[in-house]
């Protein structure tokens, strides 16, 4: 780690003005990431400006029946929130398959949402790869790719957003409030995250110089029945092979609305429109989930060591909307 300065930021107005002035410089809030990416030199700021002590740590209800976090809420306090466990349950239940107790107790919903990838070329400096240095290759499509994605992926980069809670805020449509010394900005959370096409190192849409202030949740009724699915090599401490985030409403037999997001397939969390749009209207039963289901991995695209995670998505999606049906949660 090389030498840098650091600066604490007194308020939001000044942690932006920090950032403006600074040209390479980065915001420091739980400590989780950005600190081994600084160990390992693959990120080497000039200044660190310190937003720990930024009043953004509270989760409010907001009067149209939506949720505010902000930015700096811990991962453990915001699974354990009332609010979140009754309205958004699958949110609660990933945060808690993420990362350890410990890291949950420091890590932040702003930082959890610029994560970097924990693809092991990205940290390997020997290794190539267009994520960390552009233009220089991705070993891993020719390598060990089992962790890999299989959505949206490109060949310039094959790496997966690590993110659980990231998913599960994707399902009810999160917005991500943001600021700079230009103002306040609003971005869908789809929007948010970007697909490495030929600029794998360009993950997001925000500025070097702005602020994740707040997440907001839409009021979203179908998400009070959702659930959070992760299929992992071992039971804690392991990244997702394939995740799902589903929400699903059923009336008269039928399937009235429906969330779905997964993750650990793609290099953002992967918004499952094509089997939504597969499900609303359909008839609950196994058959249309399968049918949704093999909708949305159609596009797919798998090498030799992770095309199982292709059909390890489809039955994931398939499993979770079974598992909303039949624990009495659901019409």
């Amino acid at each position: 780690m090389r030498t840098f300065s650091y600066v604490g930021a007194p308020d939001v107005a000044g942690a932006v003005r920090a950032i403006a002035e600074e040209p390479n410089a980065k915001f420091l809030g739980g400590d989780t990431n950005l600190v081994d990416l600084m160990r390992e030199r693959i990120e080497q700021p000039d200044t660190v400006v310190d937003i720990s002590g930024l009043p953004l740590d509270e989760v409010e209800e907001l009067p149209g029946g939506g949720v505010r976090i902000g930015a700096t809420v811990k991962n453990s306090r915001l699974a354990a929130d009332p609010l979140i466990r009754r309205r958004y349950p699958m949110l609660s239940q990933a945060i808690l398959k993420g990362a350890s107790a410990q890291l949950r107790n420091m890590a932040t919903v702003g930082g959890n949402l610029v994560q970097r990838t924990k693809c092991p070329y990205f940290y390997d400096s020997a290794a190539a790869c267009n994520k960390r240095e552009p233009g220089a290759g991705c070993d891993a499509i020719g390598g060990f790719h089992r962790a890999h994605g299989i959505l949206g992926v490109s060949q310039d980069c094959i790496a997966t957003h690590p993110s659980d809670m990231c998913v599960a805020l994707s399902a009810p449509d999160a917005t991500v409030e943001v600021e700079s010394v230009r103002g306040t900005r609003r971005i869908p959370l789809p929007e948010f995250h970007q697909l490495p096409g030929s600029t794998p190192h360009i993950e997001t849409t925000l500025a070097a110089d702005e602020l994740i202030t707040a997440v907001e949740l839409p009021e979203a009724p179908v998400a009070v029945h959702s659930r959070y699915r992760k299929v992992r090599d071992r039971s804690s401490y392991a990244f997702a092979l394939v995740s799902a985030a589903v929400a699903l409403e059923v009336t008269g037999g039928k399937v009235t609305d429906v969330r779905l997001a997964l993750g650990g397939v793609s290099a953002k969390p992967w918004r499952a429109h094509a089997a939504e749009r597969a499900l609303l209207g359909a008839p609950a039963t196994e058959d249309s989930f399968r049918l949704a289901a093999e909708t949305e991995l159609e596009p797919a695209t798998g090498l030799p060591g992770n095309a199982f995670k292709i059909t390890l998505a489809q039955r994931t999606i398939v499993a979770t909307l079974r598992d909303l049906l039949t624990d009495g949660s659901v019409a």
